[in-house]
């Protein structure tokens, strides 16, 4: 089991930015890849960005590339995700997930999944 809890999320006007944070239990952090996902009212989950567990690999979607970093602080069982330049479709639910294969966090397959921190973007 690897519990994971976000934090972070809140009410930001749309150009603002907010960090959010995953913090997860165990001694194992860094053997499990990382992803970050959301969903908004109405829509399917989506995949926003992932990071293996050395840190050295990371993956974004298209809509969120150049605004969005993911990182991860493995000495203190942390994962990041920087979000600047919001925008208001950017609303979401978002969740942090982990997996021992980095693709099957990337495909949304994760075995660890958060209980979400909501992000809300004001235009």
């Amino acid at each position: 089991q690897v519990p994971l809890v976000e934090s972070g999320g809140g009410l930001v006007q749309a150009g603002g930015s907010l960090r959010l944070s995953c913090a997860a239990s165990g001694r194992t952090f860094s053997t499990y890849a990382m992803g970050w996902f959301r969903q908004a009212p109405g829509k399917e989950r989506e995949f926003v960005a992932a990071i293996s567990g050395s840190g050295g690999i990371t993956t974004y979607a298209a809509s969120v590339k150049g605004r969005f970093t993911i990182s991860r602080d493995n000495a203190e069982n942390t994962l990041y995700l920087q979000m600047n330049k919001l925008k208001p479709e950017d609303t979401a639910i978002y969740y942090c997930a982990a997996d021992a294969r980095y693709g099957t966090v990337v495909i949304g397959r994760a075995d660890y999944w958060g209980q979400g921190t909501q992000v809300t973007v004001s235009s």
